[in-house]
């Protein structure tokens, strides 16, 4: 075991050399056209920032598909390509090869004869790892080539039994017991050791693949809880050691470009993160707690993103008035929610929808979450005093046509976006409110005059994400008739026969949780002459909500009920988020 971390380090140390070694394939993938000298240089740096070989990047970064390199390994180093059904079912040499030196290196122990050990390697020129492997297992070894996803599989199925638990105690062993006596220069050493890079990579790793939203790293006086958000819950990991905060915390704040010295006030920044050749952007929040430093980690995964309203779980019935507002020359369309809701992400889909060579396009952020080609996007900076109130109001000598705001906070961004709208533009903007009725009470709250609400606002949105059942494992039943009366009284399908709706079971596609991935139920509330005269009279919002119904609105609970129906989600989870509307 400690002739693994021995030479990983060795390796991580040297890492000039491997990209040396490495340049001969490189010269070969330039000369039959596979690779661009330019691309080669950006790898190169990355190596040598990051201290991984040079030929699991070229995949990782995108510069080339890992068929393709696979191919041309194997054509370079005279190796065979091992097939998809060759992986070994049990793994080998478990007793005297360390998990992370297999992760690091990205070999795997396939099978062994009189003749040898066969390895399947990502990197058939990496001899260090020949020779340790060679070193572990006491045979000569055997080289074939594989893709780094097919290795890294297969070595988080055959060595599982392996965990974290190592690497835990490895990072605990070199931290002092009392951490307040730390000065600055060593805790950017700590935060610098291969130990804890690796636990930090491993973590973030584990949260994409496991398709969590978010990583909360929170200290304790006895433990750091590690909890990670799926699909709208947040799942413990399970509790580290007190000590290993510091470290963790302390690494990430280097990756965020984050004042590591200052651990009084809050601090936000961003991680570009590279998970099996994909990219994800990470926002980093911190903030100061009784026990240290509490961290969280937004991870925006675009791969895993729908940015149409189809995709997002709209509807036709919704998605009607909902393009005849965002398609009026002007007026202010609000997507209101709690936090985590989805708001950003509808907001995204339009101005996809919106984004043509005709219209002119301009954001304020807070921040921007993903870039979208032909919009021009901003993002909020307190510190030269670039709100959203002052970009908005500079948008309006950009000749732009439509306007989207992150957020309306405060009384001085909802009159600018009113004066926006006055004028003639569209103003895209979110609020946090319970439902779409709330948003005219709270912006009359906010100040804004209720004759100018009524003349502006063309619509509001009210939205909350539910999970979707796993369809491998949902069990259909039918509900007791009193209840089925009860909640289905105000729907016409449920006058007829009893609906069948479906629990969650939990099986291996959903890790048991019975559920994967979550989608939107939907509110559309248009402002008609109903409801503004509503809104000159000052109505409450439960009057505002009371009459929308009446005219035809479908409610959010409503939605979800249809959506339960269908067996997209559970009436569980549409009573958990509709409850207090």
């Amino acid at each position: 075991m400690l002739l693994g971390f021995y030479l990983m380090s060795e390796a991580t140390a040297k890492i000039s050399q491997k990209v040396h070694e490495a340049i001969t394939f490189a010269d070969w993938l330039i000369t039959r056209g596979k690779l661009t000298e330019a691309s080669l240089e950006r790898a190169v740096r990355s190596a040598n920032q990051t201290g991984e070989r040079l030929v699991p990047l070229l995949s990782k970064l995108g510069l080339l598909s890992e068929s393709t390199i696979v191919e041309e390994l194997s054509a370079f180093y005279k190796t065979p390509i091992v097939p998809k059904d060759n992986f070994p079912a049990e793994a080998l040499f478990i007793d005297r090869i360390n998990r992370r030196f297999l992760q690091f290196h990205h070999i795997l122990p396939l099978t062994e004869d009189e003749k040898g050990l066969v390895v399947a390697m990502a990197d058939p020129g990496d001899e260090a790892a020949v020779k340790a492997i060679s070193f572990f297992s006491r045979k000569s070894i055997i080289r074939w080539t594989a893709t780094l996803t097919e290795i890294e599989g297969a070595i988080d199925r055959l060595y599982s039994e392996v965990t974290k638990s190592e690497e835990v105690d490895e990072v605990s062993q070199s931290i002092p017991a009392d951490q307040d006596k730390e000065d600055i220069d060593q805790l950017a050493d700590l935060a610098s050791q291969a130990p804890v890079i690796r636990l930090v990579h491993s973590l973030i790793t584990d949260a994409v693949q496991g398709g969590a939203s978010d990583i909360h790293i929170e200290p304790f006086v006895d433990r750091l809880r590690i909890r990670f958000r799926v699909d709208g819950l947040l799942w413990e990991q399970g509790p580290q050691l007190r000590q290993l905060g510091s470290a963790i915390v302390s690494r990430i704040k280097i990756m965020a470009r984050l004042n590591i010295a200052e651990r009084r006030l809050p601090q936000d920044g961003s991680i570009r993160f590279t998970v099996l050749g994909k990219e994800v952007d990470i926002r980093v929040s911190t903030s100061p707690t009784a026990y240290g430093e509490s961290i969280v980690l937004r991870i925006l995964d675009r791969d895993n993103v729908a940015l149409d309203f189809y995709g997002l779980g709209f509807d036709d019935e919704v998605l009607k008035p909902t393009f005849d507002l965002l398609h009026r020359p002007n007026g202010i369309v609000l997507v209101t929610g709690p936090t985590g809701s989805g708001k950003t992400t509808t907001l995204y889909a339009a101005l996809l929808t919106l984004n043509t060579p005709e219209k002119k396009i301009l954001t304020i952020e807070d921040p921007v979450e993903y870039k979208l080609d032909g919009i021009n996007q901003q993002e909020v900076l307190p510190q030269i005093h670039r709100t959203f109130a002052s970009a908005l109001r500079s948008f309006l000598r950009q000749d732009p046509d439509i306007l989207m705001v992150g957020e309306i906070r405060d009384t001085e961004t909802a009159q600018t976006a009113v004066q926006a709208a006055l004028t003639g533009h569209l103003v895209l903007s979110t609020l946090h409110t319970n439902n779409a009725a709330s948003a005219m009470t709270r912006l009359l709250d906010m100040g804004i005059e209720d004759y100018l609400l009524a003349s502006t606002v063309s619509g509001v949105l009210g939205q909350r994400l539910v999970r979707k059942l796993c369809t491998k494992c949902r069990q259909p039943y039918t509900p007791m008739p009193d209840l089925a009366a009860k909640i289905f009284l105000d729907l016409p399908m449920a006058q007829h026969k009893l609906p069948t709706l479906y629990r969650a079971v939990g099986c291996s596609a959903c890790h048991g949780k019975g559920y994967q991935g979550r989608t939107m139920i939907v509110e559309q509330l248009t402002v008609n002459d109903a409801i503004r005269n509503l809104i000159l009279h000052k109505a409450e919002a439960q009057e505002i909500q009371r009459i929308a119904v009446a005219g035809g609105m479908r409610t959010m609970y409503q939605h979800g009920l249809i959506k339960a129906f269908k067996g997209e989600t559970t009436l569980e989870e549409v009573l958990r988020v509709t409850h207090e509307v």
